[in-house]
């Protein structure tokens, strides 16, 4: 019976250890299935080029833009965020971050109403409007986000065209009398443009400015196909020089014969349209690419860090007599965040500070609060040329003083980003 038994036996083990692997494999499947190929390609998107070939070690991507905040613009494939990961740098039209000195997108002041314990709140709940979106929109537009990102993440920076260039081509541009009604429709269509841009379809966007740019001979040449030729020398230029790059442009310079694609091929480039691929889960190159929310600033020499959504403008001469200024902006939404560094006058008080630097409406004094490190400061409402009212701190260390302002549109100004802002300065000796 022993004998007949331990085949028997054997053989149910077989079949058990069978059955096992054929669970295993079947489970593996699925979470394979579910985790890894369960995507979605869009095989009409071509947003995204890959760029290789002609001496180059790695490869580059060039990145079709839309100059605007709207939160649609930042659903991007599986591969955007993989090329955007995996490149040393960052080029852009130009260097938008260089704007934060004078440039305050916001398209009109914030009225703000004070309750009867003098706390200031915005009687207008509606989003803001800015030059490229509203306070609805993400923080930055597009191409700043990018800017941000490369910052953020450590990465090297390019600018395509100096700030300059594009402020003279846009500054002499003449438009004719009679083509006024067109040129207002091209603005009234902007929403078709956005959605011929969502759908990927470069050569839609192509089509829309040559009809919208006809309004005088000569402007779709110098906007569009001028720009696409020096461009494309500059980003030759940084291929060859550097490591591999993420360029962004306008999405409107990468189609046609004299599009940037084309001009790229002709000077011996391999460029190929990257798939857009849509996982349902998380890729961890998007993970790493959204993880990079914040930029920590140090200054040893004058003692104070502090944390910014990006990396900030230093001004170190200006006419209001500090040691030196920050300021980074939210370009999108239209929200600032400034520091002032003053060296301190021993003459005077903390309150003194405060009257002299919070310039505060009588309803609404400023007021002593904590800070973490257990200090004190001072904090309130002030109404200065030219940034209106703003949220403003200061804080007075052992040699300088720090005064320290936030300020933007109707839903920045009645949210506690301001005093979070604030929350993650402080001197560090």
């Amino acid at each position: 019976s022993i004998r007949v038994w331990r085949p028997a036996y054997r053989a149910i083990c077989w079949l058990d250890f069978c059955t096992f692997i054929s669970m295993y494999k079947y489970f593996i499947a699925v979470f394979l299935t579910h985790s890894v190929f369960a995507q979605t390609v869009n095989e009409n998107h071509e947003l995204l080029w890959e760029i290789s070939g002609n001496g180059m070690d790695s490869k580059s991507y060039l990145f079709g833009s839309f100059h605007s905040n709207d939160k649609r613009l930042f659903n991007w494939s599986d591969s955007t965020y993989f090329a955007l990961n995996n490149v040393d740098g960052v080029a852009l039209e130009t260097d938008v971050f260089s704007l934060f000195e004078e440039y305050d997108t916001r398209q009109y002041p914030v009225d703000l109403e004070y309750d009867n314990e003098g706390r200031p709140y915005s009687s207008n709940n509606e989003a803001t409007i800015t030059s490229y979106g509203d306070e609805d929109g993400m923080p930055q537009f597009l191409d700043g986000y990018f800017q941000q990102y490369c910052f953020n993440a450590g990465k090297k920076f390019y600018q395509l065209e100096t700030v300059q260039t594009q402020v003279d081509l846009f500054g002499n541009i003449s438009v004719p009398s009679h083509a006024e009604m067109n040129f207002d429709a091209m603005f009234l269509s902007r929403e078709d443009l956005l959605e011929t841009y969502l759908k990927g379809d470069i050569y839609g966007v192509d089509e829309f400015l040559k009809m919208n740019l006809s309004l005088s001979d000569g402007l779709y040449q110098s906007i569009i196909v001028d720009r696409n030729i020096t461009m494309t020398a500059r980003l030759d230029s940084i291929l060859q020089a550097d490591g591999s790059v993420f360029c962004a442009v306008g999405a409107g310079h990468l189609a046609g014969t004299k599009g940037m694609i084309n001009l790229l091929r002709g000077k011996g480039y391999k460029v190929r349209k990257v798939l857009a691929t849509y996982s349902d889960n998380l890729s961890i190159h998007e993970l790493e690419v959204k993880n990079q929310r914040f930029y920590t600033y140090e200054n040893d020499s004058l003692g104070f860090s502090a944390q910014f959504p990006g990396k900030p403008q230093e001004i170190k001469e200006n006419y209001e007599g500090n040691t030196l200024k920050l300021i980074y902006r939210d370009l999108g939404q239209g929200n600032t965040y400034c520091i002032d560094v003053y060296e301190l006058d021993r003459d005077l008080g903390m309150e003194d500070f405060a009257q002299v630097y919070i310039a505060s409406p009588s309803d609404s004094p400023p007021k002593k609060v904590k800070l973490s490190n257990g200090g004190d400061a001072f904090q309130g409402i002030s109404d200065s040329y030219p940034e209106g009212l703003s949220w403003t701190r200061v804080i007075v260390g052992q040699d300088y003083l720090l005064v320290l302002r936030a300020y933007g549109g109707n839903k920045f100004m009645n949210s506690p980003r301001a005093v979070r802002f604030f929350d993650n300065v402080s001197f560090t000796m």
